[in-house]
C-alpha cells in the first residue's frame, strides 16, 4: 500500500498569526470577556441556509446620546480578537445545528432548513451566552433573476487598489465619511423592484471586519438589503495573503453551482479586476449572466487607484455590457439594453 501524502504545510505567517490571536483570547479570558457572534447577512435556497458570521472577543460598543452605535474609525473594526475553531449553535425553527468556526473564527456553512422565500431570522449562540439574531435571504426556486455588486468604488467611492489609499480607507477614515456613488442606490432598488423576490449579494475583497460598518454604510444610504460575501485579509495555509480574485470567482461560481436557473447581472468598476473576473466567469458559465454593468472611475478617482483597466469588446457577448461613470448612466444604458425597463 502506498503510503499516505503527507499533510500541507502550513505557511510560517498562517501559524504566527494563530498562535497570536491565541495569545490575545488568553488575555482577554483572564480579563473576564467572552466570546460572542457577528452574524452576517446570508442565503440560501430550498431546504438550505449559508450561514455565515463570526466569532470574536470584541470591547464593549460606544454609543451615542441617541443609543446607535457610535461613528467609529476604521481601525476598532479590526480590534476584535478571533476566536479560532469555536463551537456554534445555529437554532432554526425547532432545530439547532452544531458547526465549528475556522482558525480565523470565521462561520461559513451550509445547513439544512426549510424556510419560505425572501428574509428569514434564526439565532446563533457561543458559549452558553444569550442566542443572537442572524438573518438569510432565501431564494425561491421560481426565481431566475439576481444581483451581484461589487462593493469598493462601485457602490462606495473608496479607490481601494492603492495600498495607501486602501489603508487610509481601512483605518483611519471615519466610517460616516465614506461616500456613496452617486445613483447606485437607486439603481439597485429599480432592479429588485422589477424583480421581486430577486436575490441581493454584495460581493467584496473587503475584510470581514468591516461588515458592520458597510452593513450600517448601507443601511444609511438606502442601499436595498442583501448577502455579504467578504474575506479575510489574513494568511492562508500556502500565502502571505488570500487572493481577491480568487475570492470573487470561487463565489460566483459557487452562486452559479447552487443558483442554476438564475441570471445574475455584474456590477463592478473597471479601477480592480472586476472586467476580467466577470469575463472568465461568462466564458465558465455563460447561462448564468444576465448582463455586466460596468462603472467607469472617474479621472481623479482612476489616478487615486492607478489607473483603469482597458475596456474591452464584448459585441459577441450573449449578455449585453454597459459602461457608466455613476448609477444613473448605468440605468440608461441597462435600460437600452433591455435589462431594466
Amino acid at each position: 500500500m502506498a503510503p499516505a501524502p503527507p499533510a500541507p504545510r502550513i505557511h510560517w505567517f498562517a501559524r504566527l498569526e494563530h498562535r497570536l490571536h491565541v495569545w490575545r483570547e488568553g488575555r482577554a479570558r483572564r480579563r473576564g470577556r467572552n466570546a460572542t457572534v457577528l452574524p452576517f447577512p446570508g442565503y440560501g435556497g430550498p431546504g438550505w441556509v449559508r450561514v455565515l458570521g463570526r466569532v470574536l472577543i470584541v470591547p464593549p460598543q460606544r454609543r451615542g446620546r441617541d443609543g446607535e452605535p457610535a461613528s467609529i474609525r476604521g481601525w476598532r473594526s479590526f480590534v476584535g480578537i478571533p476566536v479560532g475553531f469555536a463551537s456554534v449553535d445555529v437554532h432554526v425553527g425547532d432545530s439547532t445545528h452544531r458547526v465549528v468556526a475556522d482558525r480565523g473564527g470565521v462561520i461559513d456553512t451550509v445547513i439544512r432548513a426549510d424556510l419560505e422565500p425572501g428574509w428569514q431570522t434564526f439565532t446563533i449562540t457561543v458559549e452558553g451566552q444569550e442566542p443572537i439574531e442572524a438573518r438569510a435571504f432565501i431564494v425561491a426556486e421560481s426565481t431566475r433573476f439576481g444581483v451581484v455588486s461589487d462593493v469598493d468604488d462601485t457602490v462606495m467611492v473608496t479607490a481601494l487598489p492603492r495600498p495607501f489609499i486602501a489603508f487610509w480607507n481601512s483605518f483611519v477614515v471615519d466610517e460616516h465619511a465614506r461616500i456613496p456613488v452617486p445613483g447606485m442606490a437607486v439603481l439597485l432598488d429599480q432592479l429588485l423592484r422589477q424583480h421581486p423576490g430577486a436575490p441581493m449579494v454584495y460581493l467584496s475583497t473587503g475584510a470581514w471586519n468591516v461588515a458592520p460598518t458597510l452593513s450600517r454604510f448601507l443601511g444609511r444610504h438606502l442601499f436595498p438589503a442583501g448577502s455579504l460575501l467578504l474575506t479575510d485579509w489574513g494568511p492562508t495555509h500556502d500565502r502571505w495573503f488570500r487572493s481577491g480574485r480568487d475570492h470573487k470567482l470561487t463565489n460566483l461560481r459557487r452562486l452559479a453551482t447552487e443558483f442554476p436557473d438564475v441570471k445574475w447581472l455584474l456590477i463592478g468598476d473597471d479601477g480592480q479586476h472586476d472586467e476580467a473576473i466577470y469575463t472568465q466567469f461568462q466564458e465558465e458559465y455563460p447561462d448564468s449572466v444576465a448582463g455586466v454593468a460596468i462603472r467607469r472611475l472617474l479621472p481623479a478617482e482612476a489616478v487615486l487607484a492607478g489607473g483603469r483597466a482597458e475596456m474591452e469588446s464584448h459585441d459577441a457577448d450573449e449578455a449585453p455590457w454597459v459602461s457608466a461613470e455613476d448609477g444613473a448612466g448605468l440605468r440608461d444604458q441597462l435600460g437600452d439594453a433591455g435589462i431594466l425597463h
